[in-house]
């Protein structure tokens, strides 16, 4: 079992990476998050990573470009192209590859045996990975004994995939930087939980 300080660890890391990959940059949760990031304050505040690891993160963060952040997370996070990484598990997971698969339908029912209840009006999926991240903070705020089964079976299985393929085609260095700090996260999450990923095949 965790220690307290290592649940908020999480927590606080979890909430924090979800609203970026959820929000929009510019909304009144994620505009401080982007203020702090794009500094190289909070390296010396971020549980997880080696410190050169966390500057090579921060200076993705930090660097400029033509794209606004705005601009990328319309891009990359809603279209109305195609997007370059899709942010959700069962893109990943259903042999299909569509919204609403059968991975998604499990991970609702996993919610439902654990009291969870999804965000009112929500139009997304559950399996956005932002939203799950989120989830992710208040597992380990609420019911830290449910938080290893979450990520083993619903996002761990799915989320390298995801995150490898933002690295590598998301074309702005904020998201490039973000996803390599969520990978370097899930990494440690994985390591102090001695969580084993179920194995699951994936069709992107």
């Amino acid at each position: 079992m965790l220690q307290p300080q290592q649940l908020q660890d999480i927590a606080i890391s979890a909430r924090s990476l979800g609203a970026l990959f959820y929000y929009s940059p510019e909304s009144e949760t994620c505009a401080p998050l982007v203020d702090i990031l794009t500094s190289s304050e909070w390296i010396s505040e971020w549980p997880y990573g080696s410190m050169q690891q966390l500057e090579q993160c921060a200076a993705k963060l930090a660097a400029m470009t033509d794209e606004s952040l705005t601009d990328a997370h319309q891009r990359l996070f809603i279209g109305p192209y195609a997007l370059p990484a899709p942010p959700w598990g069962s893109v990943y997971l259903d042999k299909e590859s569509v919204l609403f698969g059968d991975s998604t339908l499990a991970l609702r029912q996993w919610m439902r045996e654990h009291l969870i209840e999804g965000q009112i009006g929500q139009k997304e999926p559950e399996d956005q990975f932002g939203l799950m991240l989120m989830m992710a903070a208040w597992l380990a705020e609420s019911q830290p004994q449910a938080l290893s089964d979450f990520l083993s079976v619903h996002l761990l299985p799915w989320s390298t995939r995801y995150l490898t393929l933002m690295m590598q085609d998301a074309r702005h260095p904020f998201y490039q930087g973000l996803s390599e700090l969520a990978l370097l996260t899930l990494a440690t999450w994985q390591q102090q939980l001695a969580i084993v990923p179920a194995e699951r095949e994936l069709y992107r």
